[in-house]
């Protein structure tokens, strides 16, 4: 059975590139596809940073990625995604600690979860799936800039194509709540984050791509409904696990998009498995994806973050 989801859904990482020197650090890290990920680099020597909301979790993670690789240069660090304090906090240390950071993989994510909202008052899916990775890589990118070479993987989802971004309402205060499209909508905003940054980096050594990984079998999905329904687990259930990778299949594009020699330089592309595939065509609105950044710079006070916002004054906009 399990033969057969990893047929369905694409083979492992080809590249057997190795990352010795090179500092990672992998959001959502203590679970499912990020852990796998985590493990994957680690297997491949890099300094991996595993930054999950759940440090307790995070610490047992990286203890046994590295008892299984042997490689000791792997890591737990608190990072909610929920809260643009702990991400400043988060990326305020690494700042400071980290000489360099090579490869950011923003993994994490929530789906299909009830209308709860974030510490600052976005809807969930927006605010972690999104807008905390949108103002995480942003606080990064100096680091990145001065790592280059250096890559940034976002991953999002064959859902974005269902997706819409609704710069009325993103939030979903307005509508009756809809999880599904609301979750859609996080992932249609990843792409579009994707191509805007990779057209901000340009010249600059560093890359940024998004990717559907394929479906997992992970705790992603434990607001579908899918575990909790008799019906669901045996008559639905052989059907779907046939069809689903396990996380660590799962994880082979994340690994490739990040150390693949052949994809140096290639930037702001969006990759289902192993292979480039062209996005939904609201992805490729180039006005749509700088209308989001001028949106989400202002959600999350990312014009505080530069400049002369030392001396407490925002930029001019």
């Amino acid at each position: 059975m399990a033969l057969s989801g990893d047929f369905v859904a694409g083979g492992a990482c080809p590249s057997k590139t190795t990352i010795p020197g090179k500092t990672v650090i992998v959001t959502g890290a203590n679970t499912g596809i990020g852990k796998q990920t985590a493990l994957e680099l680690a297997k491949r020597g890099g300094t991996i940073i595993l930054a999950c909301r759940d440090l307790e979790k995070c610490e047992a993670a990286a203890k046994e990625i590295r008892g299984e690789t042997l490689n000791h240069h792997v890591n737990a660090r608190h990072l909610d995604l929920a809260s643009l304090k702990s991400i400043r906090e988060f990326a305020a240390k690494i700042i400071e600690e980290e000489e360099r950071v090579h490869i950011l993989i923003n993994n994490a994510a929530v789906m299909r979860c009830p209308h709860w909202t974030t510490e600052d008052g976005f809807e969930m899916q927006l605010g972690v799936n999104y807008l905390g990775h949108f103002l995480l890589t942003n606080l990064l990118l100096d680091k990145l800039k001065t790592s280059a070479p250096s890559r940034i993987i976002n991953l999002s989802s064959l859902a974005h194509v269902a997706g819409h971004i609704d710069f009325e309402d993103l939030n979903w205060e307005k509508r009756k709540y809809d999880t599904k499209a609301a979750y859609c909508q996080s992932k249609l905003a990843v792409v579009l984050f994707t191509k805007e940054l990779s057209r901000r980096l340009q010249g600059t050594g560093v890359t940024v791509n998004a990717l559907h990984p394929g479906v997992a079998r992970t705790e992603l999905g434990r607001h579908t409904g899918m575990h909790n329904s008799a019906f669901s687990s045996f008559t639905l259930g052989p059907i779907f696990w046939l069809l689903v990778k396990s996380p660590q299949l799962a994880a082979q594009p994340s690994t490739y998009l990040a150390v693949a020699e052949e994809l140096e330089g290639v930037s702001g592309k969006y990759f289902e498995g192993l292979k480039e595939k062209t996005p939904a065509p609201e992805a490729e609105d180039e006005e749509i994806a700088q209308r989001l950044w001028a949106e989400s710079a202002r959600l999350v006070g990312l014009e505080m973050s530069y400049g002369s916002s030392e001396r407490g004054q925002p930029l001019p906009k």
